[in-house]
């Protein structure tokens, strides 16, 4: 749920949010660092298999979200998209179980890195088509306005799907409907190896959105207060029956695109000045230098941290691959489908 900004006083500089909120946004962008740290090595040893997209360097977009939206609003993103099903509140030891290709993981193994999906928690997943997610947040905000509810659907994608048609279709049909869906591009300024200079004139991409009178603004995507701020106002907006608002929420992933990619098409430099920016270190500082909360407590998290990713490597170790059968559940069958016959 949104959370109330609280004036504070302290001897550095101004806090404007709560001890409460400045914590949950540290526990969270560190839990979903650890994930995904554990998730390289457990790749290193072949117990997590195929693709794997780490979010490190971008967790600040998903401690924003936690607080900036409602846990009602829907969500779908792209397939780096591990910290934001964390942030939405599912639990480290189911997505580790899927990640292992386990039984007990949040789809039964059979979603892997790149399919998380939990109605519980209003999460649309991780889809494995470069833009495809565009047209369907579009999809849920239809369903949400036909529904008279008063959610919108946050619709995340990266900077390499802002050049797919999809997206200037869903923008066009978005506003001519006023529908309630906020786009966010996390641009992390590479698509795979490709930098966005390379790929568009236009590389400040909220501009995109003027060509469809889209309220669209730019926002830094290492700092959660900035992404906390942006997306309350982007959220009143779109509650208020004004129709979409487009966010480019500028990032960083530290590692390559996937775990097979070695980044050699940026320069050493390039990445130390990004890592000086680091999101988790920023609010580490904030909070000890304007005393929000103390180093002892500090450790009390780093510790908690610790022992939960412990248990969710043991707890998809323990778990079972799915049984041969699961091949034939959680599938679609349309009994008078007229093309292919059984």
């Amino acid at each position: 749920m949104s959370v109330t900004a609280t004036k504070k006083n302290t001897k550095k500089n101004k806090s404007t949010f709560s001890k409460e909120t400045y914590l949950l946004w540290y526990e969270n962008m560190l839990r979903i660092r650890r994930f995904e740290e554990r998730a390289l090595m457990m790749y290193g040893q072949q117990k997590i298999r195929g693709f794997c997209h780490v979010y490190i360097g971008q967790e600040a977009i998903a401690a924003g979200l936690m607080t900036g939206i409602r846990k009602e609003d829907p969500l779908v993103t792209a397939y780096r998209q591990h910290g934001i099903a964390i942030a939405r509140g599912m639990k480290t030891k189911s997505c580790m179980a899927e990640l292992f290709g386990k039984i007990d993981g949040s789809n039964k193994g059979k979603g892997g890195s790149m399919h998380f999906f939990s109605k519980d928690h209003n999460y649309f997943g991780g889809n494995g088509i470069v833009g495809a997610q565009i047209p369907i947040g579009t999809g849920i905000a239809l369903a949400e306005q036909y529904r008279g509810t008063d959610n919108l659907c946050v619709t995340m994608f990266g900077d390499g799907a802002a050049r797919q048609g999809a997206l200037y279709e869903s923008f066009n049909m978005a506003m001519t409907w006023k529908l309630p869906v906020l786009y966010i591009c996390e641009n992390n300024h590479y698509a795979m190896g490709t930098s966005v200079k390379r790929t568009s004139n236009i590389t400040d991409l909220y501009k995109i959105g003027s060509a469809f009178d889209m309220p669209s603004e730019p926002v830094d995507g290492m700092d959660p207060e900035a992404v906390h701020n942006a997306l309350e106002k982007a959220a009143k907006h779109i509650r208020a029956g004004k129709g979409p608002y487009f966010l480019e929420i500028k990032t960083y992933r530290y590692k390559g695109h996937s775990v097979s990619d070695p980044a050699t098409y940026r320069t050493k430099d390039e990445l130390k000045e990004y890592q000086e920016k680091d999101p988790v270190k920023i609010i580490e500082n904030r909070i000890l230098e304007n005393e929000i909360a103390s180093e002892e407590e500090i450790k009390e998290i780093k510790d908690l941290i610790k022992s939960e990713i412990n248990e969710a490597v043991k707890f998809a170790e323990a778990s079972d691959y799915p049984p041969a059968s699961e091949l034939y559940t959680d599938n679609y069958k349309q009994e008078d489908y007229p093309f292919i016959r059984f």
